[in-house]
């Protein structure tokens, strides 16, 4: 899994190419935990990422609780086999998706 960061400001875009899964997840929350400190908008962009497992969704799961207490978080991108992910676990309703 390739993880890319932009800063703009106060506004972090994680955009995931790849998989998420047991092995790379751990990767993916080594990096939140060293930047997300001060970011107020936090945005993950998934159009480049083949598949997330529960490993990932629980990373997401964590950054979204730790937004919920410094600002908003957000999904963009995501493909269908993803989106269907979200549904039938129920984080759709937990995530903000686009």
């Amino acid at each position: 899994m390739t993880i890319n960061k932009v800063t703009e400001g106060n506004k972090l875009v994680i955009a995931l190419q790849g998989r998420l899964d047991t092995t790379t997840a751990p990767e993916l929350e080594a990096e939140l935990k060293d930047c997300l400190s001060g970011v107020e908008e936090l945005e993950f962009d998934l159009k480049e990422l083949d598949y997330i497992s529960s490993a990932g969704l629980r990373v997401l799961l964590s950054a979204q609780k730790t937004m919920n207490k410094q600002g908003s978080m957000k999904v963009t991108g995501s493909n269908d086999d993803i989106k269907e992910i979200f549904e039938v676990t129920g984080f759709s309703d937990i995530l903000t998706i686009e």
